[in-house]
């Protein structure tokens, strides 16, 4: 897919997406207005009734007590002490909001602004929250003759209840929105994980025809020269294009199985056949066969067993194709004099091998790649050296099968260090 394309489609999907928040954010702010305007309703409401049944209940407490001095004083209220107590206002101003469905904590007072003093107080921690953020209602509204007083009610915790209130839309819109960039997130890392292994696939199939073609075509010239007759007249000649040949042929046969070991682990199907190996002999082996290969580039083995038990329970095969393909990277990725070193420890209750170099090294960017399948680290148009990128996922998949751990420290132009770590027994 165009680059740009998949640029513009994120950059479009981003828009709409970012669009859709603001849209709920702006939903979300609506609804918490509208119940904030219900809340303010409600308890206008409650206190309405409540100014209401104080007057009354003074009223009522006036005619039957003082009914003479009432009558002549039809707007004068009685002292509060002479009709209604804190706990009974407390109670009956309880009783309205919750039939309205405010069913949250309050503080209230009766104030008279001419003293500046509270004449009834829930209690005397919220004075100043009561004035200054409170709802206030005139008391005695039909008393024209004495100065004003106010009821007054503070809620604590208004922001709390209306958030409560709200908690239903609250969640279900913050778990579309997390469900909502999840996906999308995960959309986008798709796209690009789908394009970089489209890209490795390219390379791969690319270095593939590349590797195969060089033996395919020593093999067909070895076969042409060996169909001439005055060419096989010479049997030394002739056997040097037989074993030319058996080489070739050698070389696509590894090549074949190294892709056939990948496709087995990527289908789970690998088979692992266990015995008592012993990793110094492995690692012997292995620098052996590759001790010309490195000498022919004027470099050595600098061998250092430090592990005092090397036997584990493993797989020889996988093990010793495990140490060739870190000691054959380590002398590929060293272009002049490769001094490769191997050293052997135990740790823990296993063995631990550390192969280094001083080869080109990998950046820091792309050591958390050169485990990825069919990756190879960018090296611009030219890969001087030959492969198909599935070296080191393979040697993953035979160090996690063993239950081991692999691990890569690198500086570029300094050489690269891979630490193994298997145990001593396999556990399942």
């Amino acid at each position: 897919m165009n680059r740009r394309i998949i640029i513009f489609t994120i950059i479009a999907m981003t828009l709409a997406l970012v669009g859709l928040m603001v849209i709920q954010i702006y939903w979300i702010k609506n609804a918490s207005s509208v119940k904030e305007a219900n809340f303010r309703r409600s308890v206008n409401e409650a206190m309405t009734k409540v100014v209401m049944k104080v007057e009354r209940l003074e009223k009522k407490k006036a005619l039957t007590v003082y009914q003479y001095e009432s009558m002549l004083n039809f707007n004068r209220h009685l002292p509060y002490a002479e009709f209604i107590t804190k706990a009974a206002l407390d109670s009956l101003i309880s009783l309205e909001l919750n039939i309205r469905g405010v069913d949250t904590r309050f503080e209230f007072g009766v104030y008279k602004p001419e003293g500046n003093e509270f004449l009834i107080e829930k209690s005397i921690n919220y004075s100043k929250e009561l004035i200054e953020k409170g709802y206030a209602y005139i008391l005695f509204p039909t008393d024209i003759y004495t100065s004003p007083e106010y009821i007054c009610i503070y809620f604590p915790h208004e922001k709390q209840f209306l958030l409560t209130e709200l908690w239903g839309m609250l969640l279900i819109s913050i778990i579309l929105i997390i469900v909502v960039v999840y996906s999308f997130s995960y959309m986008v890392t798709t796209i690009f994980r789908q394009k970089r292994l489209s890209e490795m696939k390219n390379d791969f199939i690319n270095n593939m025809t590349h590797e195969f073609k060089t033996p395919i075509s020593t093999i067909s010239l070895a076969c042409e020269a060996l169909s001439d007759a005055d060419m096989r007249k010479s049997e030394d000649t002739a056997r040097g294009y037989v074993n030319m040949i058996m080489d070739e042929n050698k070389r696509l046969a590894g090549m074949a199985e190294k892709i056939l070991q990948t496709a087995v682990i990527d289908k789970g199907q690998l088979t692992m056949r266990k015995e008592a190996i012993d990793m110094h002999e492995v690692i012997s082996d292995v620098i052996k066969n590759l001790r010309i290969q490195v000498e022919i580039k004027d470099g050595e083995f600098i061998r250092r067993f430090g592990a005092a038990n090397p036997r584990i329970e493993g797989d020889r095969v996988h093990l010793t194709n495990l140490v060739y393909n870190l000691l054959d990277n380590a002398n590929k990725y060293t272009p002049k004099r490769p001094m490769i070193r191997v050293s052997t420890e135990n740790t823990g209750n296993g063995i631990l091998l550390i192969i280094e170099d001083n080869g080109i090294g990998i950046s820091k960017a792309e050591q958390k790649k050169v485990f990825d399948k069919l990756y190879r680290v960018p090296t611009g148009n030219i890969h001087e050296v030959r492969g198909f990128g599935l070296g080191l996922s393979y040697v993953k998949a035979i160090v996690e099968e063993h239950r081991g751990k692999i691990s890569i420290e690198s500086e570029v132009g300094k050489g690269s260090k891979f630490k193994v770590f298997l145990p001593f027994v396999i556990k399942e």
